[in-house]
């Protein structure tokens, strides 16, 4: 996958949310074309029926430096398009749609910010990790998995654990919220009193809010499904399973043989 063009279009998705009405008929455009025309500012403009400086603004507010980047990017990731196709209801189309938000992972992931949070990880006291539902599973698998390499991690389900774990969280904690929307009112809770409490603060999601960064010290982004395949074939504890993933694999890197020890100490236990 090293190999591969990133592509633009969950840079777009990502985006969206805080994008205006005009940007997001841009956005729409992009997001559903699957041909190369003239992409030429002018054109565009005459095409959308928008200005020249509504693209510059739409390719600046989904991370590029300009209308100009975005669209050669856009071109070289046409060539990946036919992964975008809705796909059928089947087992070759379950395979193809996890392709599909593989490449989106890839085009999101954020090397610098895993290093970060993997730190955030080896420093904190303790840490807990709040999701509901789908993202409550993700949170609980987190849990386990670290706690097998010597992190001191709970996962939290329930609503009212939730707010009662933030109210005694601690400058040396570190609290982790999954939430793909970004609208899950108990998580988003969390997160805002343990910030009050002084500990530090991650949201994974899938929903660009300029509001989360008053009370997240980084938040991590994973694909969104919204425009991916619409007969809902992907369990939404994927892309938070992927992210998993990553983070351990990093964290592993980080006195690899006292970790590993740790690992094979419990996995004996278990066997017992």
């Amino acid at each position: 996958m090293d190999n591969q063009y990133k592509s633009v279009l969950p840079k777009i998705e990502s985006a969206y949310e805080k994008l205006t009405q005009l940007e997001k008929s841009v956005a729409d455009f992009f997001l559903s074309n699957r041909q190369i025309v003239d992409f030429s500012a002018k054109s565009m403009s005459v095409r959308l029926a928008i200005s020249e400086a509504t693209l510059s603004r739409f390719a600046k507010k989904c991370g590029f430096r300009g209308y100009r980047e975005f669209i050669y990017l856009y071109e070289s990731s046409l060539n990946q398009s036919e992964l975008y196709e809705t796909v059928a209801q089947s087992s070759k189309s379950v395979l193809r749609a996890y392709e599909i938000l593989l490449n989106k992972s890839y085009s999101l992931i954020d090397e610098d910010q895993m290093s970060r949070v993997t730190e955030m990880l080896s420093l904190a006291r303790r840490t807990y990790v709040a999701g509901k539902g789908s993202s409550g599973y993700a949170a609980m698998e987190m849990a386990h998995r670290f706690t097998r390499v010597g992190v001191d991690i709970n996962a939290l389900t329930d609503s009212e654990m939730m707010m009662i774990q933030a109210v005694m969280r601690q400058e040396d904690d570190l609290a982790i919220g999954f939430s793909l929307s970004g609208a899950s009112r108990e998580v988003v809770g969390f997160l805002q009193e343990s910030k009050r409490k002084g500990a530090t603060t991650v949201l994974v999601t899938a929903s660009a809010d300029e509001h989360h960064k008053a009370y997240c010290d980084e938040i991590i982004f994973v694909p969104s499904l919204k425009h991916m395949d619409r007969g809902n074939l992907i369990s939404p504890q994927f892309p938070l399973l992927v992210l998993i993933d990553m983070l351990y694999t990093s964290f592993m890197e980080l006195d690899r043989a006292r970790k590993l020890k740790l690992h094979e100490q419990t996995r004996k236990a278990i066997d017992k």
